[in-house]
């Protein structure tokens, strides 16, 4: 489990190709490398990936077929940084909202809208009939943000973001036509599929 609250960014150093398959090698400072272990889970732009190496501050995971198909981390090349999340020990502190790091779908940046001391996104999500599970100042995780929904339209919604998301996350970078990561809050999921079930039985 994750909580959405993003450690930092770490580069993509190395990538090895296989059909169907890739090898990502990140480096880690040496603060994230505390009590890593192999099979530990790490989110990497949301996406819940296992650690199968770790040589020095080089941690290697494995990117199998469905996560090189739903992610963006199949776009990615040596040089691109992604998004880190360590997994949440129970002891921690829940500053975001509790994350699974399955993805669900993408999004792509659609409008950016500047101001002095905020950026508000909008995004269009590539699968719409996730659309009814993205509710105005509900929870969503996107490139593994723990994020609060702003506006929302049939099929676009948006997030405003502050100063600290932008200096901490690759959300600062996103470009119009980018593509991230999307993983809806499964508490509202589960409400919004139970009331559909209950009115369908009526």
């Amino acid at each position: 489990m994750f909580t959405g609250i993003v450690l930092g960014t770490a580069e993509m150093i190395d990538i090895e190709e296989q059909p169907l398959f890739r090898t990502h090698k990140v480096i880690f400072p040496a603060e994230w490398l505390e009590g890593l272990q192999i099979g530990a889970s790490v989110a990497h732009n949301g996406c819940c990936l296992t650690v199968t190496a770790i040589e020095g501050n080089i941690v290697s995971f494995d990117l199998i077929k469905e996560t090189l198909r739903v992610t963006n981390l199949g776009q990615l090349s040596v040089g691109d940084r992604v998004n880190i999340e360590r997994a949440a020990k129970f002891s921690d502190e829940i500053g975001g909202h509790l994350m699974s790091g399955h993805i669900m779908a993408q999004a792509s940046v659609s409008k950016i809208i500047q101001s002095e001391h905020n950026r508000e996104v909008w995004f269009d999500i590539n699968d719409p009939n996730l659309m009814k599970y993205i509710l105005h100042k509900g929870f969503i995780g996107i490139d593994g943000c723990s994020l609060t929904l702003g506006d929302v339209t049939e099929r676009r919604f948006c997030v405003h973001l502050i100063p600290e998301t932008l200096e901490r996350t690759l959300l600062s970078e996103r470009k119009l036509g980018d593509s991230v990561n999307i993983e809806i809050d499964t508490q509202t999921q589960a409400i919004v599929d139970t009331v559909e079930r209950m009115l369908n039985k009526k």
